[in-house]
């Protein structure tokens, strides 16, 4: 474990280094969840019985993980956290004083008891991550979107909120199967979801439906802004050139679904699926509200 201490010395009495029992039972605490938010604050809490603190500050680049605790006040001390090479990201300490090399010797033996929880942690997380995510275009899978739809829903009906579904195919995807490949069938793909995810608001949410369909659900948004965002993503992949060393374009159909009173989950998305075949017979690259 690498120290990157922001600041030295100080007037501040630091805590006594604690004792090899204390870091055990502290790695015994920490090794009752595997919820990445709960640990940091149990370690937060454990951490706050011996060093004097404000706030804590924890990433995890590549899982996007970014928690803070706390307040974020003058003064820090950075640890980056590695086990048996393994990088597990970086915690930051903050409080309005500096701190003192007795203490960040304290902190340093006390993260020691958070490496295996953390690492435990960040697997668990890990693999929830990849079972929610589709591994050929990166969106979220099907078998996510059912339990989305449902809390959206509630959500919606309790708040009174507007929601909507969009619901995408690929025009003639067959075709770019057939005539090139189906691996430059699944670039396409992937440059298609890439790009309607960009398309849309941190707040929405794109599903994998099945083949080459997708579905992108959208909260508190009304029919007109649906429809708007609907063009903007089928102009988007139009001027998309998904085979970089092939001269092709694709092109999307779009059904568009506002919720109803006496809409469940099929019931929605059985409007978006109409609304689709519309778009589909009226000519394809085009958006249809059902």
């Amino acid at each position: 474990m690498a120290t990157h201490p922001a600041n030295r010395g100080g007037s501040q009495t630091a805590a006594q280094q604690p004792a090899t029992s204390r870091i055990l039972a502290l790695t015994g605490i920490l090794q009752t969840t595997l919820e990445i938010n709960e640990l940091m604050a149990l370690f937060a809490k454990e951490l706050g019985r011996f060093i004097a603190f404000d706030g804590l500050v924890y990433h995890f680049t590549s899982l996007d993980i970014s928690i803070a605790l706390g307040q974020q006040t003058g003064h820090s001390c950075e640890y980056r956290l590695i086990v048996s090479s393994e990088e597990l990201g970086d915690l930051k300490l903050h409080r309005d004083h500096p701190f003192s090399r007795e203490e960040m010797e304290t902190a340093e033996n006390l993260l020691a008891a958070l490496l295996y929880p953390l690492r435990n942690a960040l697997l668990y997380q890990r693999a929830v991550q990849s079972a929610m995510i589709d591994p050929l275009t990166g969106v979220k899978n099907r078998s996510t979107m059912k339990d989305s739809l449902v809390r959206a829903i509630e959500l919606s009906r309790r708040q009174g909120t507007e929601l909507s579904v969009l619901l995408l195919d690929i025009d003639h995807f067959k075709t770019i199967n057939d005539r090139f490949g189906h691996l430059y069938g699944d670039q396409a793909l992937k440059a298609v979801a890439q790009c309607a995810d960009r398309s849309i608001r941190d707040s929405d949410a794109l599903f994998r439906y099945g083949g080459e369909e997708f579905v992108i659900l959208l909260s508190g948004t009304s029919l007109e802004g649906s429809l708007k965002l609907a063009e903007r993503i089928r102009h988007n992949i139009e001027r998309l050139h998904p085979l970089p060393d092939r001269d092709v374009s694709v092109t999307i159909s779009i059904g568009v679904a506002m919720l109803q009173q006496d809409d469940d989950i099929d019931r929605l998305l059985e409007r978006a699926d109409t609304a689709l075949y519309q778009a589909k017979s009226q000519g394809r690259n085009r958006v249809v509200a059902g």
